[in-house]
């Protein structure tokens, strides 16, 4: 613990995304030495990973390097995978061997897909969680695309799993490009020839919105031509197909599963108390339980008997409050409980089609709330390039899709995933 003559409070802070990045920055003037590790040198910002993966944006723009990041909030950065938590010589060990010391630690590592134990969704389905998901899927759509093309008869299925923001956001964005991108890109392959299908196993689209939000995004997604398939759990997928758990068999060359969250992989050997689908369990001042000096923060922490929704904002205010909490502990104070405060939430459909519920009841949808979508998103991303970059992209996404525009490749389209494995059969055969 930090003495006003003493050694300054050791932070070490595991995790980039917003939890992890917001309590960087509220330790900044603290006084405390701190320390951002993450397994990659950059910070993706997430809520545009569709765009990236649906060739709108290029990686790079929701990409900030975290040396930046750390220079300018006086911390160090060290790249390293997490493996290890010995709390009690209070050090967390790297994977490649390095350990660093700390009097706090914050665990902002983030989550990944959760499959549910549903037959092969591991292996066949694609994710939309990092940077490098994004790309994968980009590269596939595309790769599937060409193929379609070279092809008179042959047709794609795309299935989203998962009726949230990210897959309600991809699968509309999915449907734009096949009505208003593939006659000019790709003008070989008619609409029909490319179909998307949108499976949700609960009631409804967007859960936490306003019914009549609800509503309306169901109505846009069904006039972009998405077929949307609520009360439809998934049984299994495979190599080609989705299997409904009422029997039915969807095609799908490419399945993207967008339908919930765990623990990323290796938590559970920390040592700590996990919960439900692997995350850290909390108290409700976000300490860990049963560790004085160890926080949870975003995704990945669990408050026990008080879960908090898997969006931004409560990633950002609970990076912030384990941060005052630290500052809280090193002046020797009592910590205090962690109190969400809504400031709404929203999600696009595609162009000029939004909806945004903020407290207060009020509620917005269409192209006003796409604007505003649109703008604070802009606004959030880290860095002046990126946001330039992002506007000047999306602008030309949705100013020129008609006339074969807003389609970024990258360097090297693989062929299909399906022709990769045949092939790979064939030489295995030889």
């Amino acid at each position: 613990m930090r003495t006003p003559n003493g050694p300054a409070a050791r932070v070490v802070v595991v995790g980039a995304g917003f939890a992890g990045l917001a309590a960087v920055d509220a330790l900044t003037g603290s006084g405390a030495d701190v320390t951002l590790v993450d397994r990659h040198p950059y910070s993706t910002f997430q809520p545009l990973l569709y765009q990236v993966a649906t060739a709108g944006l290029t990686s790079a723009d929701v990409a900030y390097p975290l040396w930046a990041v750390a220079r300018k909030r006086r911390a160090r950065f060290r790249r390293g995978e997490l493996t290890g938590v010995d709390r009690e010589s209070r050090e967390v060990q790297l994977a490649d061997g390095t350990r660093i010391g700390y009097d706090y630690l914050v665990l902002t590592t983030g989550v990944s897909a959760a499959f549910f134990g549903v037959a092969g969704a591991a292996e066949h389905a694609l994710s939309l969680y990092t940077r490098h998901d994004a790309v994968v899927l980009r590269d596939e759509l595309l790769a599937e695309l060409e193929c379609l093309a070279a092809e008179p008869s042959g047709e794609l299925h795309i299935t989203v799993a998962g009726g949230g923001a990210t897959g309600v956001e991809l699968a509309g964005t999915l449907a734009e490009l096949r009505n208003i991108a593939l006659p000019a890109t790709f003008p070989e392959i008619r609409q029909e020839r490319m179909q998307v299908t949108l499976v949700e196993a609960g009631e409804v689209l967007l859960a936490p919105f306003d019914p009549g939000l609800r509503e309306y995004t169901l109505h846009q997604l069904l006039n972009r031509g998405v077929d949307v398939r609520l009360r439809s759990a998934i049984g299994e997928v495979r190599e080609q197909e989705v299997v409904l758990a009422g029997g039915e068999v969807l095609r799908s060359e490419i399945t993207v599963w967008a339908a919930g969250v765990a623990g990323p992989a290796g938590m559970s050997a920390l040592g700590l108390p996990t919960g439900r689908g692997g995350r850290l369990l909390t108290g409700s001042d976000l300490r860990v339980q049963g560790d004085e000096r160890i926080f949870a923060a975003g995704d990945i922490g669990l408050i026990e008997g008080n879960p908090m929704p898997q969006l931004a904002q409560p990633a950002i205010q609970q990076g912030k409050h384990a941060a005052a909490q630290i500052r809280r502990l090193m002046h020797g104070k009592d910590t205090a409980e962690f109190s969400y405060q809504d400031r709404g939430i929203m999600a696009t459909i595609g162009r000029r089609s939004a909806v945004v519920q903020l407290p207060g009841r009020i509620k917005i949808k269409g192209t006003i709330a796409w604007l505003a979508w649109l703008v604070l998103h802009l606004v959030t991303l880290l860095g002046h390039r990126n946001r330039i970059t992002a506007l000047v992209n999306l602008s030309w996404r949705y100013l020129t899709w008609s006339k074969g525009g807003g389609v970024i490749i990258g360097d090297e389209t693989p062929p299909p995933r399906h022709e990769r494995a045949a092939a790979g059969e064939r030489a295995h055969r030889r």
